[in-house]
């Protein structure tokens, strides 16, 4: 009996630690988001008038966010490998919804751009920890249906986001995401940390060097790591943000809006990251859910951008579509985390996402570049022939990201790398 009731309690104990992780990253996509959906709106009320003076300013506050993710992956991921998982994984929860609050009583493009910047440390942290917490505390036969869990609940977090922008004020907005992210922090109670992270106590390991990863018989693996999740964010980033463009462009309505093509294609993302997740587990194969994805984000990004005369409802449910099949985003980190040593774990984990949304910024600087040059051979629309070029080689580095991925289904993850 008290066998049984130690299990119990220990069950339990997983599963709140599986709750806390996908709440934590529905707090941190809803902060993510909310700025996109915000933006015209917040920065008119702090004095801008021109769209030329909002799209610098959107450009100045979005480029500071990114800083920060770059900057806090690195930083979170270190900690996570040195310090441990859970008190990192608070410390990044807590910095974001602190500075959600602040970001309520902004009153110039220098402060928003502060404020972002310093969310964008604490939201670099969230998931890349959460994922290693996660695929450490569950056994190794359903570690993905855990991980799994966090991603989907976590995507929901862009349709609170509008639906929250929909009844309140900005500033209002801003402040409901920092209360739920501190609320968040009362459940940290009953959560463990991670039995492999303490293991290290007793290792003479390495933690958290980031120059590690740089040595060759590591570098492909964190190198394929990366390009298998690149096409997430140019269909997030390049088709869905500018899916007004796009729709117009090709014939279709003039009333599409960004800010619910942003929540169905995060609807889309939710329900892939559940279905790729599993797959995974039912075909027992990382590698094989991955490859059957990104086929059919290459065959909907297809599909997308050469239908044309199209309604404001079809491009709804493209963006949706488009969502679902990036959706191998749980998948994606869940197989940077298995592929490395519990020193290097939470590094990996942290910073592969953030590398790839990162790579975000040199895509929108191609895109802008062609769509002003693009041969009229691929389209007779511009923005069309700019989006399938750079689609065309993030899906080739994707394919050859996978052609490199090893499996890690079921692999053991109580290792340390030397």
């Amino acid at each position: 009996m008290a066998i049984a009731a130690n299990n119990n309690g220990k069950a339990a104990s997983v599963w709140l630690t599986v709750l806390v992780c996908g709440l934590g990253y529905f707090v941190d996509i809803y902060d993510l988001i909310l700025f996109s959906i915000v933006r015209p709106t917040s920065l008119r009320d702090i004095g801008l008038v021109t769209p030329d003076q909002i799209m610098g300013a959107s450009e100045y506050i979005l480029n500071a966010q990114m800083i920060g993710m770059l900057i806090g992956g690195i930083i979170f991921g270190i900690l996570a490998d040195k310090r441990g998982r859970l008190s990192v994984l608070l410390g990044s929860i807590l910095m974001y919804s602190l500075m959600n609050i602040v970001n309520a009583f902004v009153s110039t493009v220098d402060m928003y751009a502060m404020c972002r910047f310093f969310s964008g440390i604490g939201l670099a942290g969230e998931l890349g920890v959460a994922i290693t917490l996660v695929a450490e505390v569950m056994p190794k036969e359903t570690r993905g249906i855990g991980t799994t869990l966090v991603a989907s609940l976590g995507i929901l977090g862009a349709v609170a986001a509008f639906a929250v922008h929909e009844m309140f004020d900005w500033r209002v907005a801003f402040v409901i995401g920092g209360v739920l992210g501190l609320a968040l922090l009362a459940l940290r109670v009953g959560v463990r940390e991670s039995t492999m992270f303490h293991a290290l106590n007793e290792k003479a390991a390495d933690r958290g060097n980031f120059l590690m990863l740089l040595k060759p018989e590591r570098l492909p693996r964190y190198i394929s790591s990366i390009l298998i999740g690149l096409p997430v964010w140019f269909v997030i980033g390049i088709l869905v943000t500018f899916s007004p463009e796009f729709t117009k462009e090709l014939g279709g309505s003039l009333d599409v809006n960004a800010g619910q093509s942003v929540m169905w294609a995060y609807v889309g993302l939710s329900a892939g990251d559940l279905v790729s997740g599993l797959l995974s587990q039912y075909l027992k194969s990382r590698r094989r859910a991955v490859l059957i994805f990104l086929l059919l984000c290459a065959g909907m990004s297809a599909w997308y951008l050469f239908s044309s005369a199209r309604s404001a409802t079809e491009t709804y449910l493209q963006t949706a579509l488009l969502g679902f099949a990036a959706g191998y985003w749980a998948v994606f980190v869940t197989t940077a985390a298995e592929k490395f040593g519990t020193n290097l774990r939470a590094t990996v984990a942290t910073t592969v996402p953030n590398f790839v949304r990162g790579a975000l910024a040199p895509s929108l600087m191609a895109f802008t570049e062609l769509r002003h040059s693009a041969s009229p051979v691929i389209s007779e629309h511009p923005l069309v022939s700019a989006a399938v070029i750079v689609g065309g080689v993030t899906m080739v580095l994707a394919f050859i990201g996978w052609v490199t991925l090893k499996e890690t289904y079921g692999k053991d993850l109580n290792y340390i790398e030397t």
